[in-house]
């Protein structure tokens, strides 16, 4: 099947989109899933805010938001993220925006294949998955 990268009301972030499909897919194998439809959704700030009022019924920003539709190990969702969160945080945390990207591209489809980030164990476990991926993507040929 297919990963797609689609913009709502800001430009799509300037990445190398080819290269990320391709570490998106080697974590899904790797996780002995496979791939079905995963569409990722750039949008703002405010447009994501009101997608976590609507559908989580929550009152605050955040840089992604995961709708799993995964069933018998066929991996598909949406994945909504804010281009301003990721800017913001590239900076809050000096980190490269490229890195950063891909961090919370990573962050989304590691919810489909079913970490969590409730507990201490999970987020250590989630964030070196994450890190995992920048470093494949950051030496992976482009």
């Amino acid at each position: 099947m297919a990963i797609y990268f689609f913009n709502e009301d800001v430009e799509l972030p300037d990445l190398q989109y080819e290269c990320v499909q391709r570490i998106l897919k080697s974590e899904i194998r790797k996780a002995k899933f496979r791939l079905g439809v995963i569409s990722y959704i750039f949008c703002s700030d405010e447009y994501l805010l009101a997608v976590n009022r609507e559908f989580l019924k929550h009152d605050f920003y955040t840089d992604v938001i995961t709708f799993d539709y995964t069933f018998d190990k066929v991996v598909t969702g949406d994945i909504y993220i804010s281009t301003e969160r990721v800017l913001n945080n590239s900076l809050t945390f000096d980190e490269n925006i490229s890195n950063e990207f891909v961090r919370v591209i990573s962050h989304g489809l590691l919810h489909l294949l079913k970490y969590n980030d409730k507990e201490e164990s999970d987020i250590l476990a989630m964030r070196a998955a994450e890190d995992r991926m920048i470093v494949k993507f950051i030496t992976q040929p482009k």
